[in-house]
C-alpha cells in the first residue's frame, strides 16, 4: 500500500513542477510585467498590488490551460507507441469441466497514445488480457475467438499480437495413474551416500484432461532432487511436496495434463555401501625380445587395495579398478615406473584414491608347456538353445611364457582356455583355443585347435 502512495504521491509533485513551470511562472511574470505598464491607473493599480490576486490570477489561467490541453483543444505532448512483450494471457471458462488447447501463453502489445499516458500505464503495470471462453462449449471444431485488453489508462489505444486465437474446447475426463519417482541432480549427493530406497505417500493419482492428451501419457513421476541440504549425511528423511510430471513415451513432458494431487510426500532413506577391491594392472605393447615382467608393485606394495563407494548393485560385481601402461620397447632397464590416473568403474561414485604408482621389473624370459583336457575349454557366446560338445580326443599344448619364479607356479588349473562360439551355428568345427590371461607377468601360446560339434539343444 506504500509503494502505491509513493507512486501517487510522486506524480501529483510532478504534476505541480510542471504546472508552476510552464504556466504559473510564466503567467505571474506577464502579469507582473502588465502591472508595470499601467501603474498610472488608480483602478487597476489597486486591483493588482492586492497581495493574493496575481496568485489567484495565475491558478485560474493555469487551470484553464490544463483543461485546453487534456481535451487536446491544445496539443503540447506529441502521440508516441510502445510495444510490451510478454503480457500473459487469463483464460475464463469452467475449468472443472472442460479442457482449452491452443491458447498462447503470452501476448504482444503496441500502445498508442501520448508520452505521459503510456508512461503512466507502464508504470502502473495492470497489462491483463482476456480470453473469454464462458460462453462457449465442447466441440470438434475450433473457435476463433478475440483476446481483449483491459485498458489501465483509458485514453491510450492497443493492438494485440495475435488479435484473435483459434482455440479447441473439449470436455475434461478423470482416470487413475500409477506414479513412480525420478531421482534428480544424484550427482550433487555425497559420493559417499547411495539412495537404499524411496516410498512415496500415494502409489495411484488422479490425471485429467481430453481423452485425447490422456492417452498419450506413458508415466507420472515424482522429481525427486538429490540437491537438498537435508540430505548430508545416512538416515531415513521425510521429503515433502514433490512436484509430479506426466511425461509421453519419448519423454516428453505433457504440461496440458493436470494431476491431482500436484505433489506427493516421499519417505527416502541414504546409506553408504563400500567395498575393498585391488587395482589390477594390464599392459599394451610388447618388450624387447627375451624379457619378461617380474614383479609389480602398486605404491610399492603387491597387493595394494582401494575403497569404492557406489549403490550396491551397482558395484556388488566389481573384482577389480583396472589400470593399463604401455611397455612397448622396455626391459632393457631392469624397472619402469609409471604414475597413473584411477578412472572409475561404471557405477562407482567414490573411490579412496585417483592416482598410484606403478612399478614394473624385468627380467629374463622362460618357457613352460602345459597340457590341458579339452573338456576344460569353456565354450563362450553361444546363441540360442544349442549346445557345443568336444570331439578331441588330444589335449591341448599351451606355451606358457613369463619369468621363471613366475611360470614354475602355473598349474594346468591355473589356465582359463575359452573358445568364442559366436560366429558358429549347427554343425562341426575346427576352433581356436583362446586364453583368458589377467595376469601381465605371463603370456599363452596355443599349440592346436579344438574339435567342436553344435548341436540343437
Amino acid at each position: 500500500m506504500s509503494k502505491v502512495l509513493n507512486f501517487f504521491t510522486s506524480i501529483v509533485k510532478a504534476i505541480y513542477h510542471f504546472i508552476d513551470k510552464l504556466f504559473i511562472t510564466p503567467i505571474s511574470r506577464f502579469i507582473y510585467n502588465i502591472t508595470e505598464k499601467i501603474k498610472g491607473k488608480s483602478y487597476l493599480n489597486r486591483l493588482i498590488n492586492r497581495p493574493k490576486f496575481l496568485v489567484y490570477a495565475s491558478l485560474v489561467l493555469a487551470i484553464v490551460m490544463f483543461f485546453l490541453i487534456d481535451s487536446k483543444v491544445i496539443n503540447l505532448v506529441e502521440n508516441d507507441a510502445e510495444v510490451i512483450t510478454n503480457i500473459p494471457v487469463t483464460v475464463k471458462y469452467n475449468e472443472q469441466a472442460y479442457v482449452v488447447e491452443g491458447v498462447p501463453k503470452t501476448v504482444d502489445m503496441v500502445l498508442t497514445g501520448r508520452k505521459s499516458d503510456i508512461y503512466l500505464a507502464k508504470q502502473l503495470g495492470e497489462h491483463e488480457v482476456i480470453l473469454d471462453l464462458t460462453d462457449y462449449q465442447p466441440s470438434s471444431m475450433s473457435h476463433k475467438v478475440k483476446l481483449t485488453y483491459t485498458k489501465s489508462v483509458s485514453s491510450l489505444s492497443y493492438k494485440l499480437n495475435p488479435t484473435y486465437v483459434n482455440v479447441t474446447i473439449k470436455d475434461k475426463i478423470s482416470v487413475l495413474s500409477t506414479v513412480t519417482y525420478e531421482l534428480l541432480n544424484v550427482n550433487k549427493l555425497n559420493s559417499k551416500l547411495s539412495v537404499e530406497s524411496v516410498e512415496l505417500a500415494k502409489s495411484e493419482v488422479v490425471i485429467k484432461g481430453s481423452k485425447e492428451r490422456l492417452d498419450e501419457v506413458a508415466s507420472v513421476k515424482a522429481l525427486i532432487d538429490l540437491n537438498n541440504s537435508d540430505l548430508k549425511e545416512a538416515g531415513t528423511f521425510e521429503l515433502e511436496n514433490i512436484p509430479l510430471v506426466a511425461y509421453d513415451s519419448k519423454g516428453k513432458i505433457l504440461s496440458d495434463v493436470e494431476i491431482v494431487p500436484g505433489t506427493l510426500n516421499a519417505t527416502i532413506k541414504l546409506d553408504t555401501y563400500s567395498m575393498t577391491v585391488p587395482i589390477s594392472v594390464h599392459t599394451t605393447g610388447k618388450l624387447i625380445t627375451g624379457k619378461a615382467i617380474s614383479k609389480i608393485l602398486i605404491n610399492n606394495s603387491e597387493s595394494y587395495s582401494i575403497e569404492i563407494y557406489g549403490d550396491k548393485e551397482s558395484i556388488g560385481n566389481i573384482k577389480s579398478v583396472p589400470v593399463t601402461v604401455n611397455v612397448a620397447g622396455q626391459g632393457n632397464n631392469d624397472s619402469k615406473s609409471y604414475t597413473v590416473s584411477l578412472s572409475k568403474p561404471q557405477g562407482v561414485k567414490y573411490m579412496s584414491a585417483d592416482m598410484a604408482t606403478i612399478n614394473l621389473s624385468f627380467a629374463d624370459e622362460k618357457q613352460k608347456t602345459i597340457e590341458i583336457k579339452p573338456e576344460t575349454v569353456t565354450p563362450r557366446n553361444l546363441s540360442g538353445d544349442l549346445i557345443a560338445n568336444s570331439t578331441s580326443n588330444n589335449d591341448i599344448i599351451v606355451q606358457v611364457k613369463g619369468v621363471e619364479s613366475v611360470i614354475d607356479n602355473i598349474k594346468p588349473e591355473d589356465i582359463n582356455a575359452y573358445i568364442d562360439l559366436s560366429k558358429y551355428g549347427v554343425g562341426t568345427y575346427d576352433v581356436e583355443v583362446k586364453i583368458d590371461n589377467q595376469d601381465p607377468r605371463l603370456s599363452f601360446v596355443v599349440t592346436n585347435n579344438i574339435g567342436i560339434k553344435i548341436t540343437n539343444g
